[in-house]
């Protein structure tokens, strides 16, 4: 692996450095004038590549007209993000050239050495892509500090709410809304639930997600006055758990009034509410009478370049092309993707698009990196059952403090 791992580097380096750039590449064909044949595996989503006009093919003809140097056969093949790394890891020389990941399995990836480190150049685009919104350069970047791949699109949570019942003002506030209407939250789902430790300060694996030692850190007297604002929520008659489907259902039946999902159920929303549909990032809660800010997982969905290619230099400047800002727009405009490009987040299209606004909003101002390390596997199912616990009563506001700390004692077992 380190031979070959070299290798790559080795190719991205001479390239960059005949001028400075991988661009210089653009001018190298073979001794006899001929465009270098190529043949490119990519992977990519089913919705991405449905026909000859679908937006990976599309983006496949247009980086070959901007790269006449090379003569590119492409093999395409259904692999959606959430399954690369499963795919990916377990032998890595057949997985595809340039892929589609979700940022959430960079340490799987890393593990298995699948995954390459972009190019100088690349480097710089994606600064330029993500200059003064730095959330998803994090979600790219490894516990070594290297970057592995360009952000396409970000993933988060955020809330839908029906519009007739709530002022603007109400709707930044999750407690004003529970005083007016029906709020269905996912208490038991622990990629939900986090949200109000990690809005309170609570760390998972350091301030950048990628310290295991620091380990899950929800607990002291903070995160004890959380779960106990968590027992009152449970608690309240106007509060819901969404589980199953729940809150869109009651969003329909007209039993709810707030639900708390991602872009995935916007259109679900709008027909359940009509013109009476609502979009916003999160609202604050009330912490010891003080207004704190709920922060959901924020992650990315990516393309990369695998170290196995026999074309390291083509293979990094495409996957950057594909999650790039011309790519990204055209994305939009196909498929209604939500760009992460800030470029593309701010033209006219985007900006008046709410459910878009919505997830720029929540992952610029409401959320924290997704960790991406091994780790994180011991998370969830432990988090979900002290979620259990407090919508069955079992966590009180009495032993909301002992309850926590035993919580947080479990996890210094797993990790």
């Amino acid at each position: 692996m380190i031979a070959r791992w070299n290798k790559a580097l080795a190719a991205l380096a001479a390239c960059a450095t005949i001028v400075g750039g991988l661009s210089a590449c653009g001018s190298m064909t073979n001794a006899d004038g001929q465009a270098e044949k190529m043949t490119l595996v990519v992977w990519g989503s089913q919705e991405d590549q449905l026909n000859e006009d679908s937006w990976l093919q599309e983006m496949e003809r247009a980086f070959q007209k901007e790269h006449p140097e090379y003569d590119i056969t492409w093999k395409n093949q259904v692999v959606a993000s959430a399954d690369a790394s499963n795919l990916a890891k377990q032998d890595p020389t057949v997985a595809a050239d340039v892929y589609s990941y979700a940022s959430d399995q960079l340490g799987t990836l890393l593990d298995a050495n699948a995954i390459g480190q972009v190019s100088d150049p690349t480097m710089k685009q994606l600064k330029r892509q993500t200059k003064g919104s730095p959330m998803m350069l994090q979600t790219v970047t490894g516990e070594d500090g290297n970057v592995y791949g360009v952000p396409l699109a970000g993933n988060t949570w955020f809330m839908y709410y029906r519009k007739s019942k709530f002022t603007e003002q109400d709707i930044t506030s999750l407690d004003a809304m529970l005083a007016k209407g029906k709020v269905s939250f996912p208490l038991t789902n622990s990629w939900y639930l986090p949200a109000f430790y990690m809005g309170a300060g609570g760390t998972l694996f350091g301030e950048d997600g990628t310290d295991a030692k620091s380990g899950v850190q929800f607990g002291g007297e903070t995160g004890a006055e959380v779960t106990r604002y968590l027992v009152r929520l449970r608690n309240n008659p106007n509060f819901v758990n969404d589980k199953n489907g729940s809150g869109l259902a009651g969003l329909k039946s007209g039993k709810v009034d707030v639900v708390f999902t991602g872009n995935w159920d916007a259109a679900v929303v709008r027909e359940a509410l009509g013109d009476d549909w609502g979009v916003a990032k999160l609202p604050t809660f009330n912490l010891n009478g003080k207004p704190v800010q709920m922060k959901a997982f924020a992650g990315s969905t990516v393309y990369a370049w695998n170290p196995y290619t026999k074309h390291p230099v083509a293979a990094d400047q495409f996957a950057a092309f594909l999650a790039g800002t011309y790519s990204q727009e055209q994305h939009y405009k196909m498929r209604s993707v939500i760009p992460s490009d800030v470029e593309v987040a701010v033209t006219p299209e985007v900006k008046a698009d709410a459910v878009a606004q919505a997830q720029i909003d929540t992952i610029a101002e409401a959320s924290v990196t997704q960790p991406s390390i091994a780790e994180m596997a011991n998370f969830w199912s432990t988090c979900e059952n002290f979620g259990n616990s407090i919508y069955n009563n079992e966590v009180t506001e009495d032993n909301a403090a002992d309850l926590t700390d035993k919580w947080m004692a479990t996890y210094k077992h797993l990790l």
